[in-house]
Protein backbone atom coordinates (compact mmCIF):
# COMPACT_ATOMS: atom_id res chain seq x y z
CA UNK A 1 0.00 0.00 0.00
CA UNK A 2 1.36 3.46 -0.86
CA UNK A 3 2.60 5.62 2.00
CA UNK A 4 3.36 8.73 -0.07
CA UNK A 5 2.15 9.75 -3.52
CA UNK A 6 3.64 12.88 -5.08
CA UNK A 7 1.94 14.25 -8.19
CA UNK A 8 3.30 17.03 -10.40
CA UNK A 9 5.13 18.43 -7.40
CA UNK A 10 7.23 21.57 -7.68
CA UNK A 11 9.34 22.63 -4.71
CA UNK A 12 11.24 25.80 -3.89
CA UNK A 13 11.23 29.00 -1.88
CA UNK A 14 9.11 32.15 -2.16
CA UNK A 15 7.12 30.62 -4.99
CA UNK A 16 10.21 30.07 -7.12
CA UNK A 17 10.68 26.38 -8.03
CA UNK A 18 14.01 24.69 -7.42
CA UNK A 19 12.70 21.42 -8.91
CA UNK A 20 9.58 20.87 -11.01
CA UNK A 21 7.16 18.11 -12.03
CA UNK A 22 8.25 15.52 -9.47
CA UNK A 23 6.20 12.33 -9.50
CA UNK A 24 6.78 9.24 -7.37
CA UNK A 25 5.08 6.76 -5.06
CA UNK A 26 6.59 5.16 -1.97
CA UNK A 27 5.15 1.79 -1.01
CA UNK A 28 5.43 0.29 2.47
CA UNK A 29 8.93 -1.21 2.72
CA UNK A 30 10.22 0.87 -0.20
CA UNK A 31 13.76 2.19 -0.55
CA UNK A 32 14.01 5.33 -2.70
CA UNK A 33 17.33 7.02 -3.42
CA UNK A 34 17.21 10.64 -4.59
CA UNK A 35 20.13 11.69 -6.75
CA UNK A 36 21.10 14.86 -8.60
CA UNK A 37 23.67 17.62 -8.75
CA UNK A 38 24.27 20.00 -5.87
CA UNK A 39 21.64 22.72 -5.89
CA UNK A 40 19.15 20.66 -7.90
CA UNK A 41 16.53 20.75 -5.13
CA UNK A 42 17.01 17.38 -3.40
CA UNK A 43 17.05 18.73 0.16
CA UNK A 44 14.27 21.15 -0.73
CA UNK A 45 12.12 18.19 -1.77
CA UNK A 46 12.81 16.46 1.54
CA UNK A 47 11.92 19.58 3.53
CA UNK A 48 8.68 19.82 1.56
CA UNK A 49 7.78 16.21 2.37
CA UNK A 50 8.40 17.01 6.03
CA UNK A 51 6.20 20.14 5.85
CA UNK A 52 9.15 22.36 6.76
CA UNK A 53 8.37 24.37 3.62
CA UNK A 54 5.24 24.48 1.49
CA UNK A 55 5.13 23.08 -2.06
CA UNK A 56 5.11 25.57 -4.91
CA UNK A 57 2.53 23.46 -6.72
CA UNK A 58 1.33 19.89 -7.04
CA UNK A 59 0.26 17.51 -4.29
CA UNK A 60 1.62 15.18 -1.61
CA UNK A 61 -0.74 12.46 -0.38
CA UNK A 62 -0.10 10.41 2.76
CA UNK A 63 -1.77 7.10 3.55
CA UNK A 64 -1.26 3.86 5.47
CA UNK A 65 -1.43 5.84 8.72
CA UNK A 66 1.59 7.98 7.82
CA UNK A 67 1.63 11.71 8.60
CA UNK A 68 4.28 14.37 8.22
CA UNK A 69 4.76 14.30 12.00
CA UNK A 70 5.50 10.57 12.06
CA UNK A 71 8.47 10.55 9.67
CA UNK A 72 11.90 9.88 11.12
CA UNK A 73 14.37 12.44 9.77
CA UNK A 74 18.16 12.41 9.82
CA UNK A 75 19.30 15.72 8.31
CA UNK A 76 22.65 16.29 6.66
CA UNK A 77 23.63 18.74 9.39
CA UNK A 78 22.26 17.80 12.80
CA UNK A 79 20.93 20.35 15.27
CA UNK A 80 22.86 18.49 17.98
CA UNK A 81 26.23 20.21 18.42
CA UNK A 82 29.32 18.04 18.74
CA UNK A 83 30.01 19.43 22.21
CA UNK A 84 26.39 19.22 23.39
CA UNK A 85 26.49 18.33 27.14
CA UNK A 86 24.13 15.34 27.10
CA UNK A 87 24.49 11.59 27.21
CA UNK A 88 23.46 9.22 24.43
CA UNK A 89 20.26 8.17 26.19
CA UNK A 90 19.11 11.79 26.55
CA UNK A 91 19.81 12.54 22.88
CA UNK A 92 17.85 9.53 21.67
CA UNK A 93 14.91 10.16 24.01
CA UNK A 94 14.56 13.66 22.56
CA UNK A 95 13.31 12.02 19.37
CA UNK A 96 9.95 11.49 21.09
CA UNK A 97 9.40 15.20 21.75
CA UNK A 98 7.67 15.81 18.42
CA UNK A 99 4.98 13.28 19.34
CA UNK A 100 4.13 14.89 22.67
CA UNK A 101 1.26 17.37 22.83
CA UNK A 102 2.63 18.93 26.00
CA UNK A 103 5.95 18.85 27.79
CA UNK A 104 5.90 15.67 29.85
CA UNK A 105 8.12 13.06 31.37
CA UNK A 106 9.22 10.23 29.14
CA UNK A 107 7.15 7.08 29.65
CA UNK A 108 8.45 3.64 30.59
CA UNK A 109 7.57 2.42 27.10
CA UNK A 110 9.60 5.22 25.51
CA UNK A 111 12.58 4.41 27.70
CA UNK A 112 12.27 0.72 26.77
CA UNK A 113 12.12 1.67 23.10
CA UNK A 114 15.35 3.65 23.44
CA UNK A 115 17.06 0.59 24.91
CA UNK A 116 15.69 -1.55 22.07
CA UNK A 117 16.91 0.87 19.41
CA UNK A 118 20.37 1.21 20.92
CA UNK A 119 20.65 -2.58 20.92
CA UNK A 120 19.30 -2.80 17.36
CA UNK A 121 21.92 -0.31 16.16
CA UNK A 122 24.75 -1.96 18.10
CA UNK A 123 25.42 0.96 20.47
CA UNK A 124 23.75 -0.28 23.67
CA UNK A 125 27.03 0.07 25.58
CA UNK A 126 27.09 3.82 24.93
CA UNK A 127 23.83 4.69 26.68
CA UNK A 128 25.40 6.77 29.45
CA UNK A 129 28.37 8.09 27.48
CA UNK A 130 28.63 11.78 26.62
CA UNK A 131 27.62 12.47 23.01
CA UNK A 132 30.65 14.74 22.61
CA UNK A 133 33.01 11.84 23.33
CA UNK A 134 31.75 9.60 20.52
CA UNK A 135 33.36 8.94 17.16
CA UNK A 136 31.72 10.26 13.99
CA UNK A 137 30.17 6.90 13.17
CA UNK A 138 28.84 6.46 16.71
CA UNK A 139 27.31 9.94 16.70
CA UNK A 140 25.53 9.19 13.45
CA UNK A 141 24.09 5.97 14.87
CA UNK A 142 22.86 7.87 17.93
CA UNK A 143 21.17 10.43 15.70
CA UNK A 144 19.69 7.61 13.63
CA UNK A 145 18.25 6.11 16.83
CA UNK A 146 16.77 9.52 17.67
CA UNK A 147 15.17 9.69 14.21
CA UNK A 148 13.71 6.21 14.71
CA UNK A 149 11.98 7.38 17.90
CA UNK A 150 9.95 9.75 15.73
CA UNK A 151 9.46 7.18 12.97
CA UNK A 152 6.19 5.36 12.32
CA UNK A 153 7.22 3.52 9.19
CA UNK A 154 9.24 5.98 7.09
CA UNK A 155 12.83 7.12 7.57
CA UNK A 156 14.23 10.07 5.61
CA UNK A 157 18.01 10.46 5.36
CA UNK A 158 19.85 13.41 3.82
CA UNK A 159 23.36 12.21 2.90
CA UNK A 160 23.71 10.13 6.08
CA UNK A 161 27.34 9.14 5.48
CA UNK A 162 28.67 12.64 4.82
CA UNK A 163 31.98 13.06 6.64
CA UNK A 164 32.23 9.43 7.79
CA UNK A 165 35.27 7.25 7.19
CA UNK A 166 34.93 4.19 4.89
CA UNK A 167 34.29 1.71 7.72
CA UNK A 168 31.63 3.90 9.35
CA UNK A 169 30.08 4.53 5.94
CA UNK A 170 29.77 0.80 5.27
CA UNK A 171 28.26 0.21 8.71
CA UNK A 172 25.71 3.00 8.24
CA UNK A 173 24.55 1.70 4.87
CA UNK A 174 24.27 -1.84 6.23
CA UNK A 175 22.32 -0.60 9.26
CA UNK A 176 19.82 1.28 7.09
CA UNK A 177 19.47 -1.78 4.85
CA UNK A 178 18.65 -3.95 7.89
CA UNK A 179 16.04 -1.47 9.06
CA UNK A 180 14.47 -1.61 5.62
CA UNK A 181 14.58 -5.37 5.08
CA UNK A 182 14.10 -6.68 8.64
CA UNK A 183 11.99 -3.95 10.27
CA UNK A 184 10.03 -3.10 7.08
CA UNK A 185 10.82 0.59 7.51
CA UNK A 186 10.53 2.53 4.27
CA UNK A 187 13.57 4.63 3.37
CA UNK A 188 14.05 7.82 1.37
CA UNK A 189 17.74 8.70 1.10
CA UNK A 190 19.60 11.51 -0.63
CA UNK A 191 23.03 10.38 -1.72
CA UNK A 192 25.80 11.06 -4.23
CA UNK A 193 27.15 7.53 -3.76
CA UNK A 194 26.14 5.70 -6.92
CA UNK A 195 27.57 2.40 -5.67
CA UNK A 196 25.20 2.59 -2.71
CA UNK A 197 22.33 3.49 -5.03
CA UNK A 198 22.99 0.46 -7.23
CA UNK A 199 23.33 -1.85 -4.23
CA UNK A 200 20.43 -0.76 -2.02
CA UNK A 201 17.83 1.29 -3.90
CA UNK A 202 14.54 -0.25 -4.99
CA UNK A 203 13.62 3.05 -6.69
CA UNK A 204 15.72 5.94 -7.98
CA UNK A 205 14.52 9.52 -8.39
CA UNK A 206 16.78 11.90 -10.27
CA UNK A 207 16.24 15.59 -9.61
CA UNK A 208 17.30 18.16 -12.19
CA UNK A 209 18.71 17.64 -15.65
Amino acid sequence: MPQIICKNLSVGYNGIPAAKNINFTIEKGGYLCIIGENGSGKSTLIKTLLNLIKPVSGSIEFSDGLTQNSIGYLPQHSDVQNDFPACVREIVLSGFLGKKKVNAFYSKDEKKEVSRLLSLLGIEGLENKAFSKLSGGQKQRVLLARALCACDGLLVLDEPVSGLDPDATKEMYETVQRLNSEQNISVIMITHDMQAVEKYAKQILKIGE
